[in-house]
């Protein structure tokens, strides 16, 4: 099989998604590309694109759930969105990509890439199969303009929405959103604790705000100190990602305490999450899924507006999160209750925990129907 994945740098997950296939497909002997399609225009564009993201969620993140609703409120009118017709350029570069380079199948786990395959569909470009990676809880603004042949969403108890939006049945996949498989592998905490250099005989806490730093970091971290108080076995890890003004905020407000461990970006996120007793994360499809999959009880804390709104409602009123919590002091003595007093459940019946390999198995198998029915077309 020759894939294509195509993602965009707006948000870590969605790159993670599209990697965790992308590996898979490579370890099964398959040959795969994976890159972002605005490259294909100039690494400036690209870059670009994903900087006024991770700016607006870092610095104004209501910004971005006004932009999500007014998209909520344009997808109701009977017009293209703005997103469609941004990408005739990229649609050209890619349209010349593919007519170098065989591809049996693209898999797109971004909004953007399906637009630009939208945009060559309805030029009447030959396109191979197409799917669409639903990376969050919800169908969000647009899903339903784009034209791809599948539609892999994260569950069946949300068929229903997409659906409504006009999405039809045959090409809805329930599967999961696909996470690494580093997430699936079970660890002693012990071993994993000496190998990121924790202390071994301590309890930690560990506070993500994904890829961006977003979810009010700081507010948290106070919180959780409060919370464990002078219990001299708890301690709290904060990962920051790529948001270097956070980092060192936290680092030098905390360059005395022991108690509190800070961290830029990690590729060990897997081993961190399975490390700590209780992941507090802002609610991403991808580092919700991620936390769920490799069995720790996770918190949402702040979303980004939007979108991540969505994903803690949807885990809330599964039980799938064990609380969640906005970063004010309401609330926070349950919080303390649930670290340090209670015995923490939560239910992982409605998280797809093996989506990349049920992805991929689905790949495999629909192209080897494809290949088939063309080798008995070109026998007659």
């Amino acid at each position: 099989m020759d894939a294509l994945i195509l993602s965009c740098g707006t948000g870590g997950g969605h790159n993670a998604a599209g990697l965790a296939v992308y590996e898979e497909l490579k370890r099964r002997g398959h040959h795969a590309e994976m890159f972002d399609p605005y490259s294909l225009v100039g690494s400036r564009i690209s870059r670009n694109i994903a900087n006024v993201y991770i700016r607006m969620v870092q610095k104004a993140p209501h910004m971005f759930g006004f932009l999500y609703r007014a998209g909520n409120i344009y997808r109701k009118l009977p017009f293209r969105s703005p997103v469609y017709f941004f990408n005739k350029k990229p649609a050209e570069k890619l349209e010349q990509y593919l007519y170098e380079n065989h591809t049996d199948i693209v898999v797109m786990p971004h909004l953007f890439p399906a637009e630009i395959m939208t945009y060559l569909k309805n030029k009447g470009v030959s396109l191979p199969k197409t799917v669409f990676i639903a990376t969050d809880y919800t169908c969000i603004p647009f899903t339903e303009e784009t034209e791809c042949d599948y539609y892999i969403v994260p569950h069946e108890d949300l068929i229903p929405e997409f659906l409504g939006r006009g999405i039809s049945l045959e090409k809805l996949k329930p599967f999961g959103i696909p996470v690494n498989r580093a997430f699936d592998k079970s660890c002693e905490k012990d071993r994993l604790k000496r190998k990121l250099g924790l202390m071994p005989d301590k309890h930690y806490l560990l506070i993500v705000g994904g890829s961006v730093g977003a979810g009010h970091l700081p507010r948290t971290v106070e919180a959780l100190l409060w919370c464990i108080g002078r219990r001299k076995d708890y301690s709290v890890v904060v990962i920051c990602g790529s948001n270097k003004k956070l980092f060192r905020k936290i680092k030098r407000r905390y360059r005395k305490n022991d108690r509190v461990v800070v961290l830029k970006s990690t590729d060990r996120m897997a081993d961190y999450m399975k490390a700590c007793e209780i992941i507090f994360s802002k609610p991403g499809g991808l580092s919700s899924t991620e936390a769920v999959t490799a069995g720790v009880p996770l918190v949402h804390i702040a979303p980004i507006p939007g979108c991540e709104t969505k994903n803690r409602s949807y885990f809330a009123k599964r039980k799938i999160s064990a609380a969640r919590w906005n970063g004010d002091w309401h609330g926070i003595r349950k919080i303390k209750k649930l670290i340090l007093h209670d015995e923490v459940n939560f239910n992982r019946e409605h998280i797809h925990t093996n989506a990349r390999n049920a992805i991929c198995d689905w790949l495999e198998h629909s192209i080897a129907q494809s290949q088939s029915a063309q080798g008995d077309v070109s026998e007659r």
